[in-house]
């Protein structure tokens, strides 16, 4: 991942400097018949739009989920059996654990990774594990915010080295976001900047 995160920052550096590069030959070249439209305000479009500036907040209203969550969370009673199946069933790779009762007390967080390495690699039986006996513990969640940027999440996830990642807000549960994700957005918003620079070098803004 950390490759791919070098990839994508790699790209975003080239356009860019291609943006800048084709914005100042534009602007040189259309000046006299457009310096009403340029003093104006009008060709600010880009500046406006912004360059990477997708949030996750951004990603969980593009996932369109339910609204409640439900489906993100387990219990720590729950068999790992019971959590997996869950995942399954909802295409997830990963699900919140709360104590039972307490949905909104957080107390870790259990992946694929958890069950492939503490169960099936251990030789343990999933349908007597608990699922508190093998999440990773809420004091060592890493988690972002809404308002976080998509590059931001990628970083944290590629030097953490894990592919799920939990968005809180003053300490509620919005939802989850994984590395898949995170991808498609940066892949979506490179190829709008493109649009946008296209739309601008044509007189579109």
């Amino acid at each position: 991942m950390r490759s791919l995160v070098r990839l994508f920052q790699s790209r975003g550096g080239i356009i860019r400097g291609r943006i800048l590069q084709n914005v100042s030959i534009a602007r040189t070249t259309t000046y006299l018949s457009h310096k009403c439209r340029y003093e104006s305000g009008q060709p600010a479009g880009l500046e406006e739009h912004g360059f990477e500036s997708t949030t996750i907040a951004d990603v969980l209203e593009a996932k369109g989920k339910s609204a409640d969550g439900s489906w993100l969370f387990c219990t720590t009673d729950d068999t790992v059996y019971e959590a997996v199946k869950s995942m399954t069933s909802h295409n997830v790779g990963a699900l919140l654990v709360v104590k039972p009762g307490e949905k909104g007390a957080i107390a870790g967080i259990i992946t694929e990774r958890d069950y492939l390495r503490k169960i099936i690699v251990q030789g343990r039986s999933s349908k007597t594990t608990k699922v508190g006996d093998i999440m990773t513990e809420e004091n060592k969640l890493i988690t972002v915010t809404p308002d976080t940027r998509v590059l931001q999440a990628m970083q944290l996830m590629t030097d953490n080295r894990i592919r799920h990642i939990p968005v809180i807000k003053d300490k509620e549960m919005k939802g989850m976001v994984s590395i898949g994700d995170v991808v498609r957005a940066v892949v979506d918003e490179h190829r709008e900047e493109v649009k946008r620079l296209n739309s601008f070098i044509q007189g579109g803004y």
